[in-house]
């Protein structure tokens, strides 16, 4: 039996809870889920799921900025969407998706995130589309394009009708320029 799903804050979360978080994670992604990856998942708001067995299910929407025809947006950028294995397939990726959608809604002008192959079935199922343009990052040395995120770059909805082909130029983080 399937708890209901928690909205919290990282800075809600207790140790324990974090640590489960990224075990869960870890083994989600089957160890591809870098240091980078974990800090990029945390300053925003978790949807958990737990169930009998412990921590289920975990999504995070986090505060980035995108420039899209000159202007910068309050973006919502999802990260960290991860399902334990043994209950894959259930509907608890839609549970946390329904939660961090909602908070996309009220709180961003815009909403992202970065697809994995396994998981763009279920973005793209609930709306998201993949952005068509160029997809770049504001490094230290200006703007880089980053063409292996293009393709696998997702907007919200309501977004995806804001000129699809124009660049998207994401806010530089530790990890994403090498």
């Amino acid at each position: 039996m399937t708890d209901a799903i928690r909205t919290i804050h990282t800075a809600g979360l207790t140790p324990a809870e974090l640590r489960a978080v990224r075990t869960l994670l870890d083994d989600a992604f089957d160890g591809d889920f870098s240091d980078h990856d974990w800090d990029h998942s945390l300053g925003g708001l978790h949807a958990l799921v737990h169930d009998e067995h412990g921590l289920a299910a975990h999504g995070s929407v986090v505060m980035r900025r995108v420039r899209l025809r000159g202007r910068w947006l309050r973006t919502g950028y999802v990260e960290a969407v991860a399902v334990r294995g043994d209950v894959r397939r259930t509907g608890l990726g839609t549970l946390v998706m329904d939660a961090l959608e909602q908070v996309l809604a009220r709180a961003y002008d815009f909403g992202a995130l970065s697809a994995s192959e396994a998981g763009a079935r279920l973005y793209a199922a609930r709306g998201w589309r993949a952005w068509p343009g160029p997809v770049c990052a504001l490094g230290p040395d200006g703007v880089v394009r980053l063409p292996g995120e293009e393709g696998s770059t997702y907007v919200w909805p309501r977004a995806a009708a804001a000129d699809p082909g124009a660049e998207l130029v994401f806010d530089w983080r530790d990890g994403d320029i090498t």
